[in-house]
């Protein structure tokens, strides 16, 4: 059984859990101070409003950008909806010629819903495919770039592959469009560097619960110089900047700034300890199950994750079945309710009898090495299991 009896957890990238320290410094914002941060009458609402501000510092230092940029939202489902849907119907609304918006088949579901929503107020979805590696392919990418291009949105991390995307050389393409270029951090953050500046990024959206933070709240970047001008999604009290209207949470806000900060001092010690325990896992694994299949870039992704495809024609949800001791996924946590095979793995070329029978690896800042044996053991064993009960397909029948 895993250890302590409790379940192994390797699904940080669905999310991750709250750090202890974290919890620590949310938990006077919600016992000690539970004043309303735009209360400035009072020493309360005052003393609250600092808070959320030395927040948005630590957040905005994590990715280079400067406290006044940064937009706090719900998430970054929200962030990235305010980015793309704000940037568009802002253009529009100033007579901006431009009406194409360009993003990568692996994008997060709100990316590509986000982008296809607005075909129908006229903007111009372009949709690119990626390499059998999930990487962007720049030359297909700097075609579609032209004149009336507006936005292009590109995320760091892919959130079910972990390939990370050459955001510099990205960058600087689309600058040489002329066009604003956003890109979901949610899964890159505090996993690999990123500064918007170097990187010449407008628009950047970030998750807490990603960061070992907790859930409902995330920010957008807004670049100021030059200024990437967005239209918001709704109306209220005129908060952040008039993006982002609603009272802020200001328990949530600290656990964030607080994350972000050990996410920015602890990034690259956190980093070689789980790629070690990637490495021993994958090993392991692999030695247990012959023809395991590795999926997307193996050095261009980011420390903790694996996505796996079993041999045998085993499905990876009685693989699963077969280990309930462990907290693993199939894919995108948004996508969970669906039976179809992952659309991720599909644009990188496999069938679908492969797509189901993968899963996804998160190691994390808490994972030890033992539960790391232990996991490898227990999904061997499962698919060792299910194998003997599967049938042999014909390679010849259709899917």
């Amino acid at each position: 059984m895993p250890l302590a009896n409790r379940p192994i957890y390797l699904d940080n990238h669905a999310t991750t859990p709250v750090d202890p320290r974290v919890l620590a410094a949310m938990r006077p914002w919600w016992e000690e101070n539970f004043a309303n941060p735009h209360s400035v009458e009072h020493a309360l609402g005052r003393a609250a409003e600092e808070a959320v501000e030395a927040a948005r510092e630590q957040i905005a230092a994590l990715i280079g950008a400067e406290a006044r940029e940064i937009v706090l939202t719900s998430g970054a489902t929200e962030a990235n909806n305010l980015a793309i849907k704000g940037a568009a119907r802002f253009a529009a609304s100033q007579g901006d010629a431009r009406r194409k918006i360009v993003t990568l088949v692996t994008e997060h579901k709100c990316v590509l819903e986000s982008v296809r929503d607005l075909a129908s107020e006229g903007f111009e979805p372009v949709i690119l495919p990626v390499g059998r590696d999930g990487l962007v392919d720049l030359d297909r990418l700097r075609e579609a770039l032209d004149e009336r291009t507006l936005l292009v949105s590109i995320m760091a991390v892919n959130n079910e592959i972990g390939v990370i995307q050459p955001l510099g050389a990205i960058g600087r393409m689309v600058k040489e469009a002329g066009a604003l270029f956003h890109v979901d951090a949610a899964q890159g953050a505090g996993r690999i560097p990123l500064d918007v500046n170097a990187l010449g990024i407008d628009l950047l959206s970030l998750s807490a619960h990603k960061i070992y933070g907790p859930k409902g709240i995330g920010a957008l970047y807004v670049r100021r110089r030059p200024r990437a001008r967005l239209a918001p999604l709704f109306s209220g009290g005129g908060q952040e900047r008039g993006l982002r209207s609603g009272t802020l949470a200001a328990p949530l806000v600290v656990g964030f700034g607080e994350a972000a900060r050990y996410a920015k001092e602890e990034m690259v010690a956190d980093n070689a300890r789980i790629a070690g325990l990637r490495f021993r896992f994958a090993v392991r694994l692999g030695v247990a199950v012959p023809d395991l299949r590795f999926n997307g870039h193996y050095d261009a992704r980011v420390a903790g994750n694996l996505n796996l495809t079993f041999p045998g024609g085993v499905s990876a949800q009685a693989i699963m079945e077969g280990a309930p001791g462990l907290c693993i996924s199939t894919g995108s946590a948004c996508s969970s309710a669906e039976i179809e095979p992952s659309y991720v793995l599909r644009a990188l070329g496999l069938s679908d009898a492969d797509a189901r029978s993968t899963l996804r690896i998160g190691i994390g800042r808490f994972t030890s090495p033992a539960e790391v044996d232990q996991a490898a053991d227990m999904l061997a064993a499962a698919w060792s299991r299910a194998s003997s009960q599967t049938p042999v397909r014909d390679p010849l029948q259709a899917e």
